[in-house]
């Protein structure tokens, strides 16, 4: 996937390059040769489109097929100054295939741009997305695509910015989606169908996608009270900065997702239903709740509806740090005739400050809990006793904008490495820290590993994500 997504980066690159001169540059002046020239693109074609504003009566849609080495690259002269308005935008339909959108911005009505099912390896690139009424601003439903350094901002209306399906059961598969801005989606009002990303649909929930959403910024986004909202398997979700939104994210259906090295500053934090997720190596600051283990409304297994809160089984929630969060750091809500969560994992996570460390109210059946650091909360809730210290785990700001472990650090070498050839590392999945860095044994508790390995991700800030990112 990676080799592709950086072949088609070069591509652009090189054709941006030299597109006023480069033979199969086609240039584009009128709505009407735009569709003229897309209906006849070849592989190795870019068709360049002049800066200015582009109404459209109908969808621009695409049926061709370009290859790895000679994409077809629709692109506009200058990023952001070639607008798609009216009635619709770019519908790539099947069977495309190596289809670069690249440079537009898009102001059409909502609900058209979109890559449809029977798509694959298909990208859009450095685009603005602020369309007009509901519906969703862009639909993926093929699989092998790149979704990179978008701009969706600025939605007032039903919808998501950014929606991900699939054919029949199975959602689309081996996506690469990263370095997108997600910025101003306003309340809705609690009405459903208004989160910023939603990563599937119940029916879809089941199915594996192995595709990764990562380096991507969320900001000023409400519309409803799920801000990310998975229901797809087998998702990995990293090193997303999630801040000053009133929405969740949420895992609301599927299993065997993984979430880690996330910045959540100032929002609802995490919520988990489903089984097997590994949540590890997040970082919470200043949010209303930390780590919310859903209470379970249904349990799929044993045949309850997809649209169900499945019971949260077998969830492994290690090595976060969550600091001053305002209720409970780690939480079950209550429910009616709940089913609450099972064999859920709470492990060598630092919790300072704050209300109650824990606050479980659902059932809660063969729970672990082991090694972690609790100080200054207001108390220690539920978490039972003899599974943590309190003890201050000094953490500082130091040189970084978020709170790291300091020199002397009791969270340092917390766990040992398993000894004996037969011994079982519970902890083999914990592979990287918030920073990025690779986790060496003896493993540090929280988000944090003390490492002088180069450091890869960070919280995020407007100029490292979207269309001006560099």
């Amino acid at each position: 996937m990676k080799n592709i997504v950086r072949t088609l980066s070069a591509c652009i690159f090189l054709m941006t390059a030299s597109a006023p001169t480069k033979a199969g540059t086609i240039v584009i002046k009128t709505i009407g040769h735009l569709q003229k020239a897309v209906n006849e693109a070849k592989p190795g074609d870019t068709l360049l489109v002049q800066n200015g504003l582009y109404a459209t009566s109908n969808p621009l849609t695409i049926s061709r097929e370009g290859t790895k080495e000679q994409p077809i690259v629709i692109m506009a002269q200058t990023t952001g100054q070639a607008e798609i308005t009216g009635a619709g935008g770019f519908a790539i339909m099947s069977p495309s295939k190596y289809i670069v959108i690249s440079g537009f911005k898009f102001t059409h009505g909502a609900k058209t741009a979109r890559t449809g099912t029977g798509t694959s390896f298909c990208r859009w690139t450095h685009n603005i997305f602020e369309n007009e009424g509901e519906g969703e601003e862009l639909t993926i439903a093929g699989s092998d695509h790149q979704i990179d350094y978008n701009t969706f901002q600025n939605k007032n209306s039903m919808g998501r910015f950014l929606a991900i399906r699939g054919e029949g059961s199975q959602i689309a598969e081996r996506l690469w989606i990263h370095h997108n801005y997600f910025y101003n989606f306003a309340s809705q009002g609690g009405k459903n169908g208004a989160e910023a990303f939603q990563f599937g649909l119940s029916g879809f929930s089941m199915s594996k996608s192995n595709s990764i959403v990562e380096y991507n910024l969320f900001e000023e986004c409400e519309g409803e009270n799920e801000l990310i909202s998975v229901k797809a398997s087998a998702v990995t979700l990293r090193y997303n900065t999630i801040r000053n939104c009133k929405a969740q994210f949420t895992l609301r259906h599927g299993n065997f997702c993984q979430v880690y090295g996330n910045y959540f500053h100032n929002t609802p934090g995490l919520r988990i239903f489903g089984d097997d997720h590994i949540i590890y190596s997040n970082y919470f600051e200043t949010c209303a709740k930390g780590i919310e283990i859903g209470n379970g409304d249904g349990e799929v297994a044993e045949g309850a509806q997809l649209t169900c809160h499945d019971r949260p089984d077998r969830v492994l929630i290690a090595f976060n740090t969550i600091i001053s969060c305002k209720s409970s750091s780690i939480s079950m809500s209550t429910r009616e005739k709940g089913l609450g969560a099972t064999a859920i994992t709470v492990a060598r996570n630092i919790i300072r400050g704050g209300g109650p460390a824990t606050t479980i109210t659902g059932p809660y059946v063969n729970p672990v809990w082991e090694g972690n650091i609790v100080f200054n909360a207001e108390s220690k809730g539920d978490m039972p006793d003899g599974t943590f210290t309190t003890t201050d785990p000094k953490l500082g700001r130091s040189t970084y904008p978020t709170i790291h472990l300091l020199a002397g650090s009791p969270a340092i070498d917390a766990v040992p490495a398993p000894k004996g050839k037969k011994a079982v590392n519970p902890y083999a999945a914990i592979t990287t820290d918030m920073d990025g860095q690779p986790r060496t044994a003896p493993l540090d508790a929280g988000a944090d590993e003390v490492s002088t390995a180069p450091a890869t991700a960070r919280i995020l800030d407007p100029k490292d994500v979207g269309v001006d990112a560099k």
